[in-house]
Protein backbone atom coordinates (compact mmCIF):
# COMPACT_ATOMS: atom_id res chain seq x y z
CA UNK A 1 0.00 0.00 0.00
CA UNK A 2 1.60 3.59 -0.71
CA UNK A 3 -0.03 6.90 0.72
CA UNK A 4 0.96 10.31 -1.07
CA UNK A 5 2.27 12.84 1.20
CA UNK A 6 0.77 15.86 3.00
CA UNK A 7 1.71 19.11 4.38
CA UNK A 8 3.33 18.46 7.64
CA UNK A 9 3.78 14.52 6.90
CA UNK A 10 6.91 12.49 8.06
CA UNK A 11 7.80 8.55 7.96
CA UNK A 12 7.38 8.52 11.55
CA UNK A 13 3.92 9.72 11.47
CA UNK A 14 3.08 6.74 9.25
CA UNK A 15 4.96 4.73 11.84
CA UNK A 16 2.56 5.81 14.55
CA UNK A 17 -0.62 5.97 12.60
CA UNK A 18 -0.54 2.44 11.27
CA UNK A 19 1.57 0.89 13.91
CA UNK A 20 4.24 -0.32 11.80
CA UNK A 21 7.87 -0.19 12.54
CA UNK A 22 9.88 3.11 11.08
CA UNK A 23 13.26 0.82 10.07
CA UNK A 24 10.61 -1.19 8.15
CA UNK A 25 9.08 1.99 6.50
CA UNK A 26 12.53 3.49 5.23
CA UNK A 27 13.77 -0.25 4.27
CA UNK A 28 10.34 -0.08 2.15
CA UNK A 29 11.42 3.19 0.21
CA UNK A 30 14.89 3.22 -0.79
CA UNK A 31 15.99 6.40 -2.80
CA UNK A 32 13.11 8.57 -0.64
CA UNK A 33 15.07 10.73 1.99
CA UNK A 34 12.85 10.92 4.83
CA UNK A 35 14.06 14.14 6.00
CA UNK A 36 13.09 15.37 2.57
CA UNK A 37 9.77 14.22 1.94
CA UNK A 38 8.04 16.70 -0.78
CA UNK A 39 4.44 17.01 -0.89
CA UNK A 40 2.31 14.91 -3.40
CA UNK A 41 5.69 11.82 -3.29
CA UNK A 42 4.42 8.31 -2.52
CA UNK A 43 5.02 6.30 0.25
CA UNK A 44 4.66 2.55 0.72
CA UNK A 45 3.88 1.74 3.59
CA UNK A 46 4.74 -2.42 4.40
CA UNK A 47 2.19 -5.05 5.47
CA UNK A 48 -0.94 -3.25 4.14
CA UNK A 49 -2.96 -3.15 1.24
CA UNK A 50 -5.71 -0.97 0.22
CA UNK A 51 -9.13 -2.89 0.25
CA UNK A 52 -11.95 -1.57 -1.63
CA UNK A 53 -15.58 -0.77 0.09
CA UNK A 54 -18.63 0.58 -1.47
CA UNK A 55 -20.41 2.84 1.13
CA UNK A 56 -23.68 1.95 2.24
CA UNK A 57 -26.74 3.69 3.62
CA UNK A 58 -25.95 5.23 7.16
CA UNK A 59 -22.43 4.72 6.23
CA UNK A 60 -20.41 7.66 7.48
CA UNK A 61 -16.55 7.66 7.86
CA UNK A 62 -16.70 8.11 11.50
CA UNK A 63 -18.86 4.51 11.58
CA UNK A 64 -16.49 3.10 8.89
CA UNK A 65 -13.42 3.87 11.10
CA UNK A 66 -15.44 2.80 14.32
CA UNK A 67 -16.61 -0.52 12.86
CA UNK A 68 -13.02 -1.16 11.12
CA UNK A 69 -10.70 -0.09 14.48
CA UNK A 70 -9.24 2.37 11.26
CA UNK A 71 -7.81 5.71 11.88
CA UNK A 72 -10.11 8.76 10.50
CA UNK A 73 -7.02 10.18 9.71
CA UNK A 74 -5.65 6.69 7.57
CA UNK A 75 -9.00 7.03 5.55
CA UNK A 76 -8.28 10.66 4.59
CA UNK A 77 -4.62 9.75 3.76
CA UNK A 78 -5.82 6.76 1.48
CA UNK A 79 -8.72 8.89 -0.29
CA UNK A 80 -6.88 12.27 -0.48
CA UNK A 81 -9.94 13.81 -2.61
CA UNK A 82 -12.54 12.73 -0.41
CA UNK A 83 -15.64 15.43 0.13
CA UNK A 84 -17.31 14.35 3.71
CA UNK A 85 -20.38 16.46 2.71
CA UNK A 86 -20.48 15.12 -0.95
CA UNK A 87 -20.82 10.78 -0.50
CA UNK A 88 -22.90 8.89 -2.27
CA UNK A 89 -24.23 5.08 -1.58
CA UNK A 90 -22.40 2.95 -3.78
CA UNK A 91 -19.24 5.23 -3.82
CA UNK A 92 -16.11 3.07 -3.27
CA UNK A 93 -13.42 4.04 -0.81
CA UNK A 94 -10.06 2.48 0.20
CA UNK A 95 -9.52 1.11 3.20
CA UNK A 96 -6.14 0.38 4.64
CA UNK A 97 -5.91 -3.24 5.22
CA UNK A 98 -3.58 -4.73 7.68
CA UNK A 99 -2.41 -8.71 6.26
CA UNK A 100 -2.51 -10.92 9.13
CA UNK A 101 -2.74 -14.23 7.19
CA UNK A 102 -0.20 -16.61 4.87
CA UNK A 103 -0.03 -15.26 1.38
CA UNK A 104 1.95 -19.18 0.72
CA UNK A 105 -0.30 -21.95 1.14
CA UNK A 106 0.37 -25.38 1.53
CA UNK A 107 -2.89 -26.56 -0.47
CA UNK A 108 -0.93 -28.49 -3.59
CA UNK A 109 2.32 -28.75 -5.22
CA UNK A 110 4.44 -26.65 -4.94
CA UNK A 111 5.70 -25.40 -8.48
CA UNK A 112 8.41 -22.98 -9.71
CA UNK A 113 5.72 -20.88 -10.61
CA UNK A 114 3.55 -20.82 -7.60
CA UNK A 115 7.15 -19.78 -5.89
CA UNK A 116 7.23 -16.93 -8.39
CA UNK A 117 4.00 -15.68 -7.89
CA UNK A 118 4.25 -16.07 -4.43
CA UNK A 119 7.16 -14.24 -4.28
CA UNK A 120 5.94 -10.99 -5.92
CA UNK A 121 2.79 -11.21 -3.87
CA UNK A 122 5.13 -10.93 -0.70
CA UNK A 123 7.57 -8.52 -2.82
CA UNK A 124 4.23 -6.08 -3.48
CA UNK A 125 3.11 -6.45 0.23
CA UNK A 126 6.52 -6.16 1.96
CA UNK A 127 8.64 -4.26 -0.50
CA UNK A 128 11.33 -3.64 2.25
CA UNK A 129 12.25 -7.35 0.92
CA UNK A 130 15.13 -7.45 -1.50
CA UNK A 131 14.60 -10.02 -4.51
CA UNK A 132 18.08 -10.37 -6.61
CA UNK A 133 18.60 -13.06 -9.62
CA UNK A 134 21.20 -15.56 -8.03
CA UNK A 135 21.49 -16.81 -11.77
CA UNK A 136 19.79 -18.91 -14.37
CA UNK A 137 19.03 -22.64 -15.10
CA UNK A 138 19.97 -24.54 -17.93
CA UNK A 139 16.02 -23.75 -19.39
CA UNK A 140 16.55 -19.97 -18.67
CA UNK A 141 14.59 -19.50 -15.33
CA UNK A 142 15.96 -16.97 -13.05
CA UNK A 143 16.78 -18.58 -9.31
CA UNK A 144 15.71 -15.78 -7.18
CA UNK A 145 17.59 -14.78 -3.72
CA UNK A 146 15.82 -13.20 -1.15
CA UNK A 147 17.20 -10.81 1.11
CA UNK A 148 15.79 -10.36 4.32
CA UNK A 149 17.48 -7.94 7.55
CA UNK A 150 19.95 -4.76 8.46
CA UNK A 151 22.46 -7.05 10.38
CA UNK A 152 26.14 -7.91 10.24
CA UNK A 153 25.72 -11.15 11.18
CA UNK A 154 25.46 -12.65 7.42
CA UNK A 155 23.10 -15.97 7.32
CA UNK A 156 22.48 -18.31 4.58
CA UNK A 157 19.14 -21.00 3.80
CA UNK A 158 18.25 -23.03 0.38
CA UNK A 159 16.26 -25.76 -0.66
CA UNK A 160 15.48 -27.87 -3.42
CA UNK A 161 19.06 -28.60 -4.46
CA UNK A 162 17.35 -31.70 -5.34
CA UNK A 163 13.96 -32.20 -7.54
CA UNK A 164 12.08 -34.21 -6.20
CA UNK A 165 12.71 -32.39 -2.18
CA UNK A 166 10.24 -29.41 -3.53
CA UNK A 167 8.68 -29.83 -0.02
CA UNK A 168 11.67 -28.05 1.48
CA UNK A 169 10.97 -24.74 -0.79
CA UNK A 170 7.32 -24.88 0.22
CA UNK A 171 9.04 -25.35 3.99
CA UNK A 172 11.33 -22.15 3.63
CA UNK A 173 8.64 -20.04 2.27
CA UNK A 174 6.54 -20.57 4.79
CA UNK A 175 8.80 -19.21 6.89
CA UNK A 176 9.66 -16.49 5.29
CA UNK A 177 6.21 -15.37 5.13
CA UNK A 178 5.51 -16.28 8.86
CA UNK A 179 9.26 -13.71 9.14
CA UNK A 180 7.07 -10.86 7.35
CA UNK A 181 4.05 -11.27 9.45
CA UNK A 182 5.91 -11.26 12.24
CA UNK A 183 7.62 -7.94 11.64
CA UNK A 184 4.74 -5.75 9.94
CA UNK A 185 2.28 -7.58 13.21
CA UNK A 186 4.76 -7.20 15.95
CA UNK A 187 3.99 -10.83 16.65
CA UNK A 188 6.38 -12.82 17.79
CA UNK A 189 7.05 -16.50 16.56
CA UNK A 190 7.47 -19.02 19.40
CA UNK A 191 8.07 -16.22 21.96
CA UNK A 192 10.89 -15.34 19.77
CA UNK A 193 10.60 -11.33 18.78
CA UNK A 194 11.77 -11.02 14.78
CA UNK A 195 12.52 -7.10 14.85
CA UNK A 196 15.78 -7.54 16.78
CA UNK A 197 16.67 -10.34 13.99
CA UNK A 198 16.34 -8.11 11.41
CA UNK A 199 18.24 -5.60 12.75
CA UNK A 200 21.30 -8.01 14.01
CA UNK A 201 21.25 -10.43 10.79
CA UNK A 202 21.08 -9.91 7.03
CA UNK A 203 19.28 -13.49 5.68
CA UNK A 204 19.53 -14.75 2.33
CA UNK A 205 17.43 -17.02 0.75
CA UNK A 206 17.81 -19.08 -2.29
CA UNK A 207 14.21 -21.06 -2.09
CA UNK A 208 14.65 -22.92 -5.16
CA UNK A 209 18.37 -23.86 -6.39
CA UNK A 210 16.94 -26.55 -8.99
CA UNK A 211 13.74 -24.81 -10.73
CA UNK A 212 14.24 -27.12 -14.20
CA UNK A 213 14.05 -29.83 -12.05
CA UNK A 214 11.57 -29.36 -9.84
CA UNK A 215 8.90 -28.46 -12.45
CA UNK A 216 10.35 -31.93 -14.53
CA UNK A 217 9.05 -33.91 -11.16
CA UNK A 218 5.95 -32.17 -10.99
CA UNK A 219 4.49 -31.41 -14.12
CA UNK A 220 6.75 -33.86 -16.73
CA UNK A 221 9.02 -33.30 -19.63
CA UNK A 222 9.40 -29.93 -20.89
CA UNK A 223 7.88 -29.57 -24.54
CA UNK A 224 11.34 -27.82 -25.95
CA UNK A 225 13.62 -30.22 -27.55
CA UNK A 226 16.07 -31.33 -27.38
CA UNK A 227 15.61 -31.77 -23.33
CA UNK A 228 11.61 -33.51 -23.46
CA UNK A 229 13.62 -36.24 -25.27
CA UNK A 230 16.69 -36.41 -23.59
CA UNK A 231 15.04 -36.47 -20.21
CA UNK A 232 12.66 -39.39 -21.07
CA UNK A 233 15.85 -40.86 -22.58
CA UNK A 234 18.03 -41.14 -19.45
CA UNK A 235 14.38 -42.00 -17.40
CA UNK A 236 14.38 -45.13 -19.42
CA UNK A 237 11.58 -43.85 -21.09
CA UNK A 238 9.52 -43.59 -18.37
CA UNK A 239 7.13 -40.42 -18.07
CA UNK A 240 6.85 -40.89 -14.40
CA UNK A 241 9.88 -38.29 -13.15
CA UNK A 242 8.87 -38.67 -9.02
CA UNK A 243 12.18 -40.25 -8.14
CA UNK A 244 14.22 -37.95 -10.06
CA UNK A 245 16.80 -35.74 -8.16
CA UNK A 246 19.36 -33.97 -11.32
CA UNK A 247 18.84 -30.87 -13.14
CA UNK A 248 17.42 -30.65 -16.34
CA UNK A 249 20.97 -31.90 -17.93
CA UNK A 250 20.99 -34.98 -15.57
CA UNK A 251 22.94 -33.82 -13.29
CA UNK A 252 22.79 -33.71 -9.24
CA UNK A 253 23.66 -30.14 -8.34
CA UNK A 254 24.58 -31.34 -4.85
CA UNK A 255 27.11 -33.56 -6.06
CA UNK A 256 28.51 -30.47 -8.07
CA UNK A 257 30.82 -29.63 -5.90
CA UNK A 258 34.83 -29.00 -5.44
CA UNK A 259 35.19 -31.32 -1.75
CA UNK A 260 36.62 -34.18 -2.55
CA UNK A 261 34.46 -34.21 -5.95
CA UNK A 262 36.88 -37.16 -6.84
CA UNK A 263 35.52 -39.77 -4.66
CA UNK A 264 32.04 -39.13 -5.29
CA UNK A 265 32.53 -39.39 -9.29
CA UNK A 266 34.69 -42.73 -8.32
CA UNK A 267 31.78 -44.31 -7.16
CA UNK A 268 28.58 -42.75 -8.05
CA UNK A 269 26.88 -43.58 -12.34
CA UNK A 270 29.16 -42.89 -15.15
CA UNK A 271 26.81 -40.96 -17.05
CA UNK A 272 23.57 -39.01 -16.90
CA UNK A 273 20.60 -39.71 -15.21
CA UNK A 274 17.72 -39.18 -12.73
CA UNK A 275 20.30 -39.04 -9.49
CA UNK A 276 24.09 -39.05 -8.30
CA UNK A 277 25.94 -38.28 -11.17
CA UNK A 278 28.12 -35.77 -10.15
CA UNK A 279 29.35 -34.30 -14.05
CA UNK A 280 32.47 -34.84 -15.38
CA UNK A 281 34.15 -32.15 -13.41
CA UNK A 282 33.29 -29.61 -10.40
CA UNK A 283 30.94 -26.92 -10.66
CA UNK A 284 29.82 -27.39 -14.53
CA UNK A 285 26.03 -26.63 -14.07
CA UNK A 286 24.17 -23.04 -14.55
CA UNK A 287 22.99 -23.47 -10.95
CA UNK A 288 25.74 -25.14 -9.16
CA UNK A 289 27.75 -22.11 -10.60
CA UNK A 290 24.95 -19.75 -9.37
CA UNK A 291 25.03 -20.66 -5.69
CA UNK A 292 28.71 -20.97 -5.99
CA UNK A 293 29.14 -17.56 -7.12
CA UNK A 294 26.61 -16.21 -4.71
CA UNK A 295 28.07 -17.84 -1.32
CA UNK A 296 31.84 -16.20 -2.45
CA UNK A 297 29.82 -12.52 -3.31
CA UNK A 298 27.71 -13.00 0.19
CA UNK A 299 31.17 -14.30 2.52
CA UNK A 300 28.31 -16.25 4.66
CA UNK A 301 28.55 -16.99 8.10
CA UNK A 302 26.45 -19.91 8.35
CA UNK A 303 24.78 -21.76 5.80
CA UNK A 304 21.95 -24.04 5.97
CA UNK A 305 21.15 -26.34 2.96
CA UNK A 306 17.62 -27.98 3.33
CA UNK A 307 16.62 -31.38 2.03
CA UNK A 308 14.68 -34.26 2.69
CA UNK A 309 14.04 -36.76 4.63
CA UNK A 310 15.86 -38.85 7.50
CA UNK A 311 14.92 -36.08 10.15
CA UNK A 312 18.79 -35.63 10.78
CA UNK A 313 21.59 -32.70 11.00
CA UNK A 314 24.74 -33.45 9.47
CA UNK A 315 27.35 -30.92 10.58
CA UNK A 316 30.60 -31.54 9.72
CA UNK A 317 33.13 -32.45 6.66
CA UNK A 318 36.49 -34.26 7.07
CA UNK A 319 36.53 -32.32 10.50
CA UNK A 320 37.49 -29.18 8.74
CA UNK A 321 34.34 -27.93 10.69
CA UNK A 322 34.87 -24.65 13.28
CA UNK A 323 34.24 -25.59 16.94
CA UNK A 324 30.97 -24.32 16.85
CA UNK A 325 29.37 -26.18 14.52
CA UNK A 326 28.85 -28.56 17.47
CA UNK A 327 26.94 -26.47 19.44
CA UNK A 328 24.88 -25.18 16.95
CA UNK A 329 24.20 -28.64 15.79
CA UNK A 330 23.19 -29.40 19.40
CA UNK A 331 20.89 -26.66 19.30
CA UNK A 332 18.97 -27.06 16.34
CA UNK A 333 18.84 -30.78 17.35
CA UNK A 334 17.09 -29.91 20.51
CA UNK A 335 14.46 -27.15 19.11
CA UNK A 336 13.62 -30.25 16.22
CA UNK A 337 14.31 -33.63 17.82
CA UNK A 338 16.23 -34.00 14.58
CA UNK A 339 19.33 -35.99 14.89
CA UNK A 340 22.47 -34.39 14.87
CA UNK A 341 25.37 -36.48 13.03
CA UNK A 342 28.97 -35.26 12.30
CA UNK A 343 29.40 -36.69 9.07
CA UNK A 344 28.91 -39.73 6.83
CA UNK A 345 30.47 -40.98 3.56
CA UNK A 346 29.39 -38.18 1.52
CA UNK A 347 31.48 -35.54 -0.18
CA UNK A 348 31.04 -32.64 -3.28
CA UNK A 349 27.61 -31.25 -1.38
CA UNK A 350 27.21 -27.47 -0.94
CA UNK A 351 27.59 -27.58 2.35
CA UNK A 352 30.68 -29.91 2.22
CA UNK A 353 32.04 -27.47 -0.27
CA UNK A 354 31.38 -24.27 2.26
CA UNK A 355 32.85 -25.77 5.04
CA UNK A 356 36.34 -26.80 3.80
CA UNK A 357 36.81 -23.59 1.76
CA UNK A 358 35.52 -20.95 4.72
CA UNK A 359 35.98 -23.09 8.03
CA UNK A 360 32.72 -22.01 9.11
CA UNK A 361 29.62 -23.73 10.02
CA UNK A 362 27.48 -25.67 7.16
CA UNK A 363 24.52 -28.01 7.89
CA UNK A 364 22.38 -29.93 5.89
CA UNK A 365 19.24 -30.57 7.33
CA UNK A 366 17.31 -33.40 5.94
CA UNK A 367 13.11 -32.78 6.76
CA UNK A 368 10.44 -35.54 7.56
CA UNK A 369 10.65 -39.37 6.92
CA UNK A 370 9.69 -41.53 3.84
CA UNK A 371 10.19 -41.77 0.19
CA UNK A 372 11.02 -38.73 -1.95
CA UNK A 373 8.92 -36.52 -2.83
CA UNK A 374 7.56 -36.73 0.52
CA UNK A 375 3.79 -35.89 0.17
CA UNK A 376 1.69 -32.99 1.20
CA UNK A 377 0.45 -34.54 4.22
CA UNK A 378 3.65 -33.71 5.93
CA UNK A 379 4.06 -30.91 5.51
CA UNK A 380 2.34 -29.34 9.08
CA UNK A 381 4.64 -31.30 10.51
CA UNK A 382 7.62 -30.94 8.66
CA UNK A 383 7.18 -26.92 9.16
CA UNK A 384 6.78 -27.62 12.72
CA UNK A 385 10.48 -29.33 13.13
CA UNK A 386 11.60 -27.55 10.50
CA UNK A 387 10.34 -24.03 12.67
CA UNK A 388 13.21 -24.11 15.28
CA UNK A 389 16.11 -24.93 13.24
CA UNK A 390 14.84 -21.54 11.43
CA UNK A 391 14.80 -19.51 14.26
CA UNK A 392 17.94 -21.47 15.76
CA UNK A 393 19.65 -20.62 12.79
CA UNK A 394 19.18 -16.41 13.23
CA UNK A 395 19.76 -16.40 17.39
CA UNK A 396 23.16 -19.16 17.12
Amino acid sequence: MDVMIRRGDSCWYYSRLFSIDLQLIHDSNEGIDPNQLAIGQRVKIPGFVASDYQLKAGDSLWSIARNRTISLDALFLLNPSLNVNTLQIGQVIFLPLRITWRLVTANQEYSYARMINDLNRLRQVYPFLKMPSAGETVLGKSIPEVLLGKGDKRVHYNASFHANEWITTLTVMTFLNDYLLSLTNQNPIRGVWMNQYYQQTSLSIVPMVNPDGVDLVLNGPPEDEPYRSRVLDMNGGNDDFSGWKANINGVDLNDQFPARWELEKERNPPNLGPRDYPGEEPLTEPEAIAMATLTRKRDFDKVLAFHTQGKVIYWGFENLEPSESRSIAAEFSRVSNYEPIQSIDSYAGYKDWFIQDWRRPGFTVELGQGVNPLPLTQFPEIYEEALGIFLAGLYM
